[in-house]
């Protein structure tokens, strides 16, 4: 493999891995200002790897050439889920929240990618022998080139066409806030405020309530800002922890440091009407400052717990 093709591939490598990092991290981070660079960068790492289709669809028809055919099948569907991955996510800032076949920009962007991520995994552990740098890749040349595609993925990124988004990249949702699940959480049908705690079932009823406005950011590409009227869960009184665990009917459950409590509302009501059964009735988290997958429906139970917040996984795998 000469030097050339060597920069070309290192170079996707690195903004492969860059727009795989990135792109997690903006599922996990709602906070306006953090979410603005994170989807920048993911943003802006995809747009480079269209800078590099001229030179590595040269070396890939050089490639073809060669004997080896599952070699060349699996470099054909890597190719292709890179594809549908970059022409998903630009469809998603175009389209804004839209269908394709049923099925969302977003989700389309995320199932090819995670393709992309494990034929990517599958690649550099059939050649873990070889180095993905050498010192002679590393002069002035490659380095100009480098950023060069630096700067030139920036600049796509702040000239491209798109619908206006919130800083995580979601579109407003006008008119009733759809209902989504997470992955494959089924809908319960419950009855009651009541909520276990450790000192005992508590009816919300008979507590304070507090009314917010509130953004909810959906991982599936939507945000919708409502009224949300319910009991802060600081006022449950609950004993002194390390954090907060809120489990839902499901199983469904999320971590939250304690010092959050009072900014944690357990939500009844919805614009003023009591929540759906889709909506995570009759109880369900509102989180603010966090994407939706945080915000858990159909709230059975609170406790205290002694492990750290961060120690569960980063997105739920139910």
């Amino acid at each position: 493999m000469n030097r050339a093709t060597r920069t070309v591939n290192v170079t996707i490598l690195i903004l492969l891995v860059t727009v795989t990092a990135s792109g997690v991290l903006a599922f996990a981070v709602g906070s306006p200002g953090p979410a603005r660079w994170i989807t920048g960068v993911h943003g802006a790492s995809g747009l480079g790897l269209l800078l590099l289709v001229p030179a590595k669809s040269a070396i890939a028809r050089r490639g073809l050439r060669r004997p080896g055919r599952s070699r060349k099948v699996i470099g054909l569907t890597f190719a292709l889920l890179v594809a549908i991955a970059v022409g998903s996510g630009l469809l998603h800032a175009l389209a804004g929240f839209t269908t394709v076949l049923g099925l969302l920009p977003m989700q389309i962007h995320v199932g090819s990618a995670v393709g992309v991520a494990v034929l990517l995994a599958a690649h550099l552990g059939m050649h873990r022998r070889r180095p993905l740098l050498r010192r002679t890749d590393l002069d002035r040349r490659r380095a100009l080139l480098g950023g060069g595609i630096v700067a030139g993925s920036a600049l796509l990124w702040l000239v491209a066409p798109g619908r206006e988004r919130r800083e995580t990249g979601s579109h407003e949702i006008a008119g009733p806030m759809p209902v989504t699940q997470w992955l494959f959480d089924p809908v319960p049908r419950l009855t009651g405020t009541r909520v276990r705690t450790a000192g005992g079932d508590v009816d919300l009823t008979g507590l304070p309530q507090r009314t917010v406005r509130a953004v909810l950011d959906c991982t599936g590409g939507w945000y919708s800002e409502q009224e949300w009227r319910g009991v802060a869960v600081a006022d449950l009184a609950l004993p002194a922890g390390a954090s907060i665990d809120v489990v839902s009917a499901t199983g469904y459950r999320r971590r939250f440091p304690a010092g959050e409590a009072g900014s944690l509302l357990l939500a009844t009501h919805l614009a003023g009407r009591r929540l759906s059964a889709g909506h995570g009735a009759p109880v369900r988290l509102v989180a603010p400052g966090r994407r939706g997958f945080w915000w858990v429906k159909w709230v059975v139970a609170v406790e205290v717990v002694d492990e750290p917040w961060w120690w569960q996984p980063p997105f739920p795998l139910q």
